[in-house]
C-alpha cells in the first residue's frame, strides 16, 4: 500500500466522532472504512455521517455501521480514460484501487488526473441568498473602528466577498445585502469594483437584529431564501442543504456546526448542601451549534414585526409557537469558521498566508 493511501483510511471500530475529526484533517472529504487487512468495507462522507446523525444514530457508534457500504472502487487494472470520464458524470473527487482480495493498494484524486485547472462544478442552488451585513462587529474591535465587519480583508478578498464567492460557485448570481452600521462606505465600495454576481442593497433607517430586516423582503421570492451571516466561512454543499430544506418541508433549517468541547478541570457532582457525590475529571461534551447559516420559507418573513428589532432567535421561536417545523443541518466542525471572532480571524489569516 502506497503512504499516500493512509491517512484516507479508517478501521471500521472507530467511533463516528473519530471518523469526523480525520475526515476534517484528511481534507479529501472522504474516508474509506477498512478492516484490519487493508479491505475495503465501505465509504464516509460529511453526507454519511449526518445522514447517520439525522436517523438517529451516535457519535460513539462503530464507524462501519455509518458508512455506505457500497463505495465505488476499480481494479489495479484500470482504463485511465474511462476512470476520469466517470468521475465527471459521477462528480467523484477520489477512487480506490483494490485487488483481487478488495484490499486497498492505491488511491486516485481528482487533481492528480486532472489538474488544478479543471474543477468539479458544483451543483446550482436555485434559492436566492441574504446576507445580513448591518451589525456594529464589536468582536473586531479594533479593526471595525474603522473599517464595516463585511469589509474586513480575508486574504485578498473582503469577508463579505469570501461569503458571495462560495455561493457564486453553486450558480448565484444575485445577493441582497442588509446593511446599517457605515452602509454608505459599503455603498461605495461595491459602486467601484467588477463581480460576476450583482448585488441588491437592502438598507435600515435603524438597527433591527439578526432578522429584522428580513421584513423587507417578505414579497420579493416566490418559495424560500438562504440567509447567512456576514462573518461566517460554511464550507458545505449547499444544494444538499437546499434539497434537504425542501425535501423536509421545514419552515426554517439552521446550519449546525458540531463542536466538541473539554473541560480542563474535574467536576464536582454534589447534593443534599455540599456532600460530595462525585468528581467527573476534565469531561467532555459535544454540541451542535448554530452557526448563523438557515434557509427559510418566504411565509416566515411575515412574522417579522414592523420596524423592530427582532432576532433570528425571536422568529425561530415564534415559528414554533405557531406550530411550525425546524430542523438542523449539521456540518461538520472544520467546515463552519466564525470570522467574527478575532482569534479566529486571525487563524483564518494564516491559514491563507501558508497557502501561498
Amino acid at each position: 500500500m502506497k503512504k499516500k493511501v493512509k491517512y484516507l483510511l479508517i478501521k471500521g471500530n472507530f467511533t463516528v466522532k473519530q471518523a469526523m475529526r480525520q475526515l476534517a484533517k484528511a481534507g479529501e472529504k472522504i474516508l474509506f472504512v477498512v478492516d484490519g487487512k487493508a479491505k475495503l468495507v465501505g465509504s464516509l462522507t460529511d453526507g454519511d455521517i449526518r445522514r447517520w446523525i439525522l436517523g438517529g444514530g451516535h457519535l460513539s457508534s462503530a464507524v462501519e455501521n455509518a458508512c455506505n457500504k457500497k463505495p465505488v472502487c476499480v481494479p489495479l487494472a484500470y482504463d485511465a480514460e474511462a476512470i476520469k470520464s466517470m468521475m465527471i458524470r459521477r462528480k467523484i473527487q477520489v477512487i480506490p484501487v483494490v485487488n483481487e482480495e478488495k484490499v486497498i493498494e492505491d488511491v486516485l484524486l481528482w487533481n492528480n488526473l486532472f489538474g488544478q485547472a479543471r474543477q468539479i462544478t458544483k451543483r446550482k442552488i436555485s434559492t436566492p441568498v441574504v446576507i445580513m451585513a448591518g451589525g456594529r462587529g464589536t468582536r473586531l474591535d479594533p479593526f471595525t473602528r474603522v473599517l464595516p465587519k463585511p469589509l474586513i480583508p480575508l486574504g485578498d478578498k473582503t469577508i463579505i466577498e469570501s461569503i458571495m464567492e462560495r455561493f457564486f460557485k453553486h450558480g448565484v448570481l444575485e445577493f441582497h445585502l442588509s446593511i446599517n452600521h457605515k452602509s454608505q462606505m459599503i455603498k461605495a465600495y461595491f459602486a467601484e469594483i467588477k463581480l460576476p454576481y450583482k448585488i441588491h442593497m437592502v438598507e435600515e433607517n435603524k438597527p433591527l437584529g439578526t432578522a429584522g430586516s428580513l421584513r423587507f423582503l417578505r414579497n420579493k421570492f416566490k418559495d424560500s431564501l438562504m440567509v447567512s451571516n456576514c462573518d461566517i466561512i460554511v464550507e458545505t454543499d449547499y444544494h444538499e442543504l437546499e434539497t434537504f430544506h425542501k425535501s423536509k418541508g421545514y419552515d426554517i433549517t439552521i446550519v449546525g456546526s458540531f463542536r466538541h468541547f473539554t473541560i480542563p478541570y474535574g467536576i464536582c457532582d454534589i447534593e443534599n448542601g455540599g456532600e460530595l457525590l462525585n468528581i467527573k475529571e476534565k469531561p467532555e461534551y459535544d454540541f451542535l451549534v448554530n452557526t448563523g447559516m438557515y434557509v427559510l420559507k418566504q411565509k416566515v418573513l411575515n412574522l417579522i414585526p414592523k420596524n423592530e428589532f427582532f432576532n433570528m432567535t425571536d422568529l425561530i421561536e415564534k415559528v414554533k409557537a405557531k406550530g411550525g417545523k425546524v430542523g438542523v443541518f449539521p456540518i461538520d466542525e472544520k467546515s463552519w469558521i466564525d470570522v467574527g471572532q478575532l482569534e479566529e480571524y486571525h487563524r483564518v489569516i494564516s491559514l491563507l498566508e501558508r497557502k501561498e
